[in-house]
């Protein structure tokens, strides 16, 4: 297994220690859908950008926080208390870079928040409490309830090609979601409420794609979570022997 994708990694804290973590699932994903080895790369900011140099792909998970308002030009912060500015100072110049270099990205949840943000988007930080919109947020009840399909998604594009399929169902566990696009950005899904579900990179030299939902959850047992890491993982092998 010689793929490496490289997972920017939280700031928790456990017992009043910082450490650094992700849930195992998306490793997991990475390993069993995108046939790669994961490492957890440390929310230490642009001193990171050097290992874009040994990795094949980069995946933005999923995480609790959110993206400070801040980072896109917002004063008011609606969710002061949900956040991880060292992972906001890592990812973002860490996307911006790893696009450039035609990394092959995969952002989930957090991810795709992160990947707008980075090219110049704006977020709702609270999508629920917007005139229209559903309540994108999971609930409570079992893991297997809070991750359970939630709502159907129309597809387009690449995402449409990739899936095999115009539309679909998939959970929902987010309360921040994309406001303004950022330029460059192209919408590949949509909820019914409008809320955006997929983007892709339309101008990058690589395979760059973002969703809003969790493929990783269970992803062996669902053809759609296959479908998109099998072609993650085929974007990192094509430019590997690119790079031979």
């Amino acid at each position: 297994m010689s793929l490496i994708v490289g997972i920017p990694a939280c700031t928790v804290e456990v017992r009043g220690h910082h450490q650094h973590a992700t849930p195992a699932r998306y490793g997991a994903a990475v390993i069993g859908g995108s046939g790669a080895m994961p490492i957890l790369l440390p929310p230490v900011g642009e001193g990171l950008l050097h290992m874009l140099d040994r990795i094949d792909g980069l995946l933005l998970s999923g995480s609790p926080s959110n993206v400070a308002p801040a980072c896109y030009g917002v004063e008011e912060d609606e969710t002061p208390e949900w956040h991880d500015p060292h992972r906001d100072a890592t990812t973002l110049p860490l996307i911006r870079t790893a696009l450039a270099r035609g990394l092959p990205v995969l952002a989930i949840c957090r991810g795709i928040q992160e990947l707008n943000v980075a090219l110049g988007g704006t977020l709702h930080q609270r999508v629920h409490t917007v005139a229209g919109r559903m309540d994108h947020r999971a609930g409570e009840g079992t893991m297997d309830q809070r991750y359970a399909a939630k709502h159907d998604i129309a597809l387009t594009g690449q995402m449409a090609r990739i899936l095999g399929r115009a539309a679909t169902k998939v959970n929902s566990l987010h309360g921040q979601a994309i406001d303004r696009l950022a330029p460059g950005l192209v919408v590949e899904a949509t909820a019914p409420d409008g809320t955006i579900e997929a983007v892709r990179v339309a101008n990058a030299p690589g395979w760059a794609f973002g969703v809003q939902w969790h493929p990783e959850w269970r992803f062996a047992e669902n053809a759609d979570s296959m479908a998109l890491f099998q072609a993650f993982g085929e974007a990192c092998r094509a430019r590997l022997r690119k790079a031979a």
